[in-house]
């Protein structure tokens, strides 16, 4: 566990997409231990465990969603300094390129890249209003190491994604808003132990030989061991302080060491 300085982002009010579970609520509760006021959304109600200060019910992967969610945060905000873009998964099914329909592109794009296109278009002119303010696109190590098997699309909306926010970020550095990528590898969320486990189950193995048979099966992970979601949590809390305050168009990829270039 992480310790945090409770006055690193006092003040600060930041909006963290897909925050309820995984990755996500290890961002909610890193920047919300800094002291910012934390927003965040998901399409399922509340859940308990939830340590956000707003809560919003909504789809970021329609239009109708991102007005939702972004007038509810300016409402209660009246504006953001931290916009994290943190949702993002894949629901396609196997079987490579032709198993994908023109539907099925579309639902991978509007989760992994238009969510965050839409909810700069909504969120960032205040940020530019008041010159200051940090996006953290969540990208993904498959932009690089697609798996044309199953994640094709995902793989690819992310690769879009990581270009739209360089280009953005060319765009409004200029104008006082820093904006950057972080690119995880395999992160052992809860939903990923649960698929460790039911692989163990299946392959009548133990829980370790079905953790590193999954890590082999992307490649391998040359530290031995996922991601944990508070480390990627971590690095994203660093890049929103002002101790990465000249850190800025970059994309930092938390994998293990499993990308094998430089």
């Amino acid at each position: 566990m992480f310790r945090a300085d409770r006055e690193e982002l006092a003040g600060k009010r930041a909006l963290v997409t897909g925050g309820t579970q995984g990755v996500g609520a290890a961002i909610v509760s890193r920047l919300s231990a800094a002291g910012a006021k934390v927003a965040t959304t998901a399409r399922s109600e509340r859940p308990s465990s939830d340590a956000s200060d707003l809560f919003v019910q909504a789809d970021v992967t329609t239009s109708d969603g991102v007005i939702t969610l972004s007038r509810a945060v300016l409402e209660r905000y009246g504006g953001l300094d931290i916009l994290v873009h943190n949702v993002g998964g894949s629901g396609a099914p196997a079987g490579g390129f032709s198993a994908l329909t023109d539907e099925e592109w579309q639902r991978e794009l509007d989760l992994n890249l238009l969510a965050a296109v839409r909810l700069d278009r909504a969120l960032l002119p205040k940020m530019l209003s008041q010159r200051s303010g940090v996006i953290i696109h969540v990208t993904s190590i498959q932009r690089v190491l697609p798996l044309y098997d199953a994640t094709l699309a995902y793989a690819a909306a992310k690769a879009a994604l990581a270009t739209y926010s360089k280009g953005l970020a060319n765009e409004v550095g200029p104008k006082g808003v820093r904006v950057m990528a972080v690119a995880p590898g395999f992160t052992e969320t809860t939903a990923a132990y649960h698929l460790i486990l039911r692989l163990a189950d299946e392959r009548g193995v133990d829980e370790n030989a079905a953790r590193q048979g999954l890590m082999d099966s992307l490649g391998g992970i040359p530290i031995g061991r996922p991601n944990r979601p508070e480390e990627v949590a971590e690095l994203i809390a660093f890049l929103v302080s002002d101790r990465a305050a000249t850190i800025h168009g970059a994309e930092y990829v938390i994998d293990g060491g499993t990308v094998p270039t430089v």
